[in-house]
């Protein structure tokens, strides 16, 4: 669990996403679960994946949705890496030069390997995703953020009339009154 506890705003700015989106870039989960994440051969991919259903299962009993769909995409990740590496001898998807998608490697040394590997994150992926716990904590988080993005936006809103209201209330200066200067310019022509 994380050792500091999350504030909700940072709790809020937390996105599901699509596939592994954001894998490597929420912390503190990012460096609690990345140090159990290997693939290479499938009994380091069958360990790993272990390991990582592991810290799943105690962000269920912990009620922290957050830190169970991290753990989520890491196995994810682990099955579309493996696989990516079973592809592409090297795991480069794409030339570095043009962009371009390179074609699939066929028969080269490890292949198989990659590809157990990708399968055994496959299976504990998914019995993640069916996860009795993780769906209803997903369903409870994702309303609760709805109602949080909506209250900011309510909060942002208020906030920016206030501030439109400031800046016209400084822009209107008083009008000067027409009647007192004239007698002031009359009274200063009848001194001299």
């Amino acid at each position: 669990m994380p050792s500091q506890p999350l504030t909700k705003a940072q709790r809020m700015s937390y996105r599901i996403a699509r596939g592994e989106m954001g894998v490597l870039t929420f912390e503190p989960y990012k460096s609690e679960i990345l140090p159990f994440w290997r693939f290479k051969t499938p009994s380091i991919a069958k360990k790993s994946s272990a390991d990582i259903y592991a810290k799943f299962l105690a962000y269920n009993d912990a009620d922290d949705f957050i830190g169970m769909d991290m753990s989520r995409k890491f196995l994810q990740m682990g099955m579309t890496r493996a696989k990516r590496y079973a592809n592409h001898k090297g795991g480069r998807k794409y030339d570095k030069s043009t962009g371009k998608e390179l074609i699939k490697d066929e028969n080269f040394e490890g292949r198989d390997e990659k590809l157990e590997a990708s399968l055994i994150f496959k299976e504990v992926w998914e019995k993640a995703k069916l996860h009795d716990g993780y769906q209803a904590k997903k369903e409870r988080f994702m309303k609760e953020q709805k109602e949080w993005d909506k209250a900011q936006k309510k909060a942002a809103k208020t906030e920016a009339k206030a501030e439109i209201k400031e800046e016209d209330d400084r822009e209107v200066e008083p009008k000067p009154k027409k009647g007192k200067a004239k007698i002031k310019t009359e009274i200063k022509e009848e001194e001299e």
